[in-house]
Formats: structure tokens, sequence, C-alpha cells
């Protein structure tokens, strides 16, 4: 049974499909063609315009995500920017840490907003993923992809980056919205229909 991932970002895909490993769902990227236009002021709104524009172009099921890195130092940046925070990954690290000096508060939590779209392009469930941490004064682990070498785990010593896929896949809010996504369609009774 397959849902459309509204993204073009292949690592995502990937990791959902290891996350859901199992249960008979599989993800796949849209249809060409694929290019929302992020004007939301959440992740929230972002995920559901994205949901909206896949669903356009397969108008099957279809699950969306906007995710991000919110630091509160940083009053909640770079949020929806996370992206688009610098030109690349590891300058968007650099920002982050630049911006970072000599903060004592170092807490931060990733985010990531999931919506379903049903066959007939009505919002079928959302909910949002959170992974609780704090930002370190440098980056640590090669392992994933963003800010995970910068992004401590809460109770925990490691990176998100020094972290095993499997390890990552349990505790990282994608797949703790993933979760609540999967015990919908379970609870709902959905997984025929998709």
């Amino acid at each position: 049974m397959k849902i459309v991932l509204a993204s073009s970002n292949e690592h995502k895909v990937k990791e959902i499909n290891e996350i859901v490993a199992g249960t008979g769902l599989e993800f796949v990227l849209p249809p060409a063609g694929f290019d929302p236009v992020e004007d939301g002021n959440t992740f929230e709104e972002n995920s559901l315009i994205k949901a909206r524009e896949a669903w356009k172009l397969s108008k099957t099921w279809t699950l969306a995500d906007d995710s991000g890195l919110c630091i509160d130092y940083l009053e909640g940046r770079p949020g929806i920017y996370s992206a688009r925070y610098a030109e690349t990954p590891q300058k968007r690290i650099e920002r982050v840490l630049r911006e970072m000096e000599g903060a004592g508060n170092r807490k931060a939590h990733f985010a990531c907003a999931m919506t379903l779209i049903n066959p007939d392009g009505n919002v079928e469930f959302a909910h949002t993923g959170i992974c609780e941490g704090s930002i370190t004064t440098e980056a640590r682990g090669t392992n994933g992809f963003g800010y995970d070498p910068i992004f401590l785990v809460k109770n925990s010593s490691r990176t998100m980056a020094e972290l095993s896929d499997d390890e990552k896949n349990h505790i990282s809010h994608r797949s703790v919205a993933l979760r609540a996504v999967l015990d919908y369609i379970s609870e709902a009774h959905l997984a025929g229909n998709v």
C-alpha cells in the first residue's frame, strides 16, 4: 500500500520507509511537477501546503511533513527557515554555532508537523512530533543530516549524528509524528484503503 510523501527529499523518504518497515505501507515521491510554495508561518501551515500540492498531482493518499530546528536562545530560529538558513548544510551549522556563541541557554527542539490528506483532498489527520535537546558548541558525529551533528539529544551524551539510524528512528521528531499517523491509520482501519 503506497502513500505519496509530499517531498523531493530522498533522505526523508528513506528515513520514513525505514521507520514503517514491516507495516505494509510504502512511501513514494510525488509525481513530476511537485514544487510547492512554502509561504506558511508555521510548520503546520507549510505541511498542509505541501500535502495539498502533492495531492493535486496524485489524487491519492498523501502525507506531508514540515520540520525544523527551534532554538530557545534564538527565539525559535531557524524554525520554518531551517532548510534555508544558509546556502549549505555546513554553513547552516556554522551560522547556528556562531549565533550561539556565549549562550547560557542552549535548549532546542526539533519539530515535525505531519498532515495526512485522503483521496478526496481533505485533511484526514495531523500531528506535530517533538524531539527535545540542546545545541552543542561543536559538530559531532557523521550519521544523519542537517543539524544532527550539533543537536544533543535530551538525556543523552550523544548528538543526533552520533546515533545509529535505528536509534534515531526511535526518538526523532519525524518518528514521533509518523507513529501518531500510523496509529491513526491502524485505529481508523484505513490501511486497506490506502
